[in-house]
């Protein structure tokens, strides 16, 4: 059975980040793991399991019947993971949702040299760990 806190209940956490409803039979795919939730009740299930986590959403672009999210996750451990969520809606409710997250890493040594620092202001668009909230 899925913990649960009033801070981050799980039912509503995807729904905040694509900032539409789910579907009731909305499919959740996390390709990087080779999984799929469908239902909204066992999305809202597994997320419930993740109390600590915090998020902030970047930006949202709306794109016709597509939603694209940058957001920033902490599952509590104070790594800030940058992330990208599609959600293909009809009737104006996620219908399938794709995750994409980024574990944090450090810039190789080698390629220092060939890129410069992304500018991320603490509130800017990957939000820092002080501007992340339960959902």
């Amino acid at each position: 059975m899925a913990t649960k806190t009033p801070e981050s209940d799980g039912s509503t956490r995807l729904a905040y980040i694509l900032g539409v409803p789910l579907d009731d039979d909305v499919v959740r795919q996390w390709p990087q793991m080779g999984e799929v939730v469908r239902t909204r009740s066992l999305v809202a299930e597994v997320e419930g399991n993740f109390p600590e986590l915090t998020l902030e959403v970047g930006r949202r672009h709306h794109l016709g019947d597509v939603v694209v999210v940058e957001w920033t996750g902490n599952y509590g451990d104070g790594r800030l993971y940058r992330n990208v969520t599609i959600g293909e809606l009809r009737d104006g409710k996620a219908v399938r949702v794709t995750d994409y997250w980024g574990e944090p890493t450090q810039t190789p040594q080698w390629r220092a040299p060939l890129t410069a620092r992304l500018d991320m202001p603490p509130d800017g668009i990957w939000k820092d760990a002080e501007h992340l909230r339960h959902h």
